[in-house]
């Protein structure tokens, strides 16, 4: 048994769930949590310590952080995995959403990022992998507040990645385009919460077709996959500032270079055909 310790946020399913079994795998320590226990309870008879978090709370962040040190003694990875995605016309997210949203993709990973820092600080050794999105790069109509959200992550990222990289420590993003888990079924369910404005109903439309960009879609890659790619950035001893996971990924990121004229006229494209 490795005595190598990683804290995972949002292992509820999906990605967060994949890597937790992916550092199982690698024998690693592994704190594995969630909002819900009941979500879990697979994980911790896999052989994960289990919690609840909620990393909205800065003094349940320091709760489970404050746990693993007098367990462990070391944090060597810290997995920023918990988010959800806030679509709808930019127009239609009222204030609370938008902030709610900001509040858990974005604060949330710097909450933990300032209890763990300063113990990988002390010991000049340490990695943080922030799950961001190719929707940190490229921004598509009716996903402004959760690209908004990843997009900060991305520059957060940048910038830790600078100012720790002289003690020790390590900052990598992962990039996943679509990916076969239950992030839709929370997409739609915020979607479903909003006051719809008239004019904005074939972003509706467009959003509420998972068939491209939800879980059975033919470009979306296993939760495994990006698993793989957050463990890399973990275990290796220089790596690299980004992971883009999937073909599809990796050309949308692509598309993030083309002039901004150019790109706009491709949603526009999108949007008529939607209609």
């Amino acid at each position: 048994m490795s005595n190598r310790t990683v804290l995972i946020t949002g292992c509820s399913s999906g990605i967060g769930r994949a890597t937790a079994y992916a550092f199982l795998d690698e024998e690693w320590q592994v704190y594995a949590t969630a909002r819900n226990p009941a979500d879990i309870e697979k994980l911790g008879d896999a052989g994960c310590d289990i919690g609840t978090i909620d990393v909205r709370d800065t003094g349940d962040v320091e709760r489970v952080v404050d746990r693993i040190l007098e367990e462990e003694g070391r944090i060597d990875a810290l997995v920023n995995n918990a988010g959800y995605g806030q679509h709808g016309p930019l127009e239609d997210v009222d204030e609370d959403r938008f902030q709610k949203q900001f509040d858990v993709n974005v604060f949330g990973p710097h909450r933990l990022v300032r209890e763990v820092l300063p113990h990988m600080r002390e010991r000049e050794d340490g990695t943080i992998v922030n799950v961001s999105s190719v929707a940190g790069r490229l921004a598509a109509p009716g996903m402004g507040a959760y690209a908004a959200s990843k997009h900060a992550i991305e520059g957060y990222s940048d910038a830790l990645r600078l100012e720790v990289e002289p003690f020790g420590v390590d900052v990598s993003v992962v990039q996943p385009g679509p990916v076969q888990s239950s992030f839709r079924d929370r997409v739609d369910d915020e979607l479903g919460r909003l006051e719809r404005t008239r004019d904005y109903e074939d972003l509706y439309e467009f959003q509420e077709d998972a068939s491209l960009f939800g879980a059975d879609s033919p470009i979306a890659v296993h939760p495994a996959e990006v698993a793989e790619a957050i463990v890399e950035a973990s275990v290796t001893p220089d790596p690299d500032p980004r992971y883009v996971v999937g073909r599809a990924a990796q050309w949308l990121i692509y598309a993030s270079y083309l002039p901004d004229t150019l790109s706009d006229h491709v949603f526009e494209a999108v949007r008529r055909f939607a209609t």
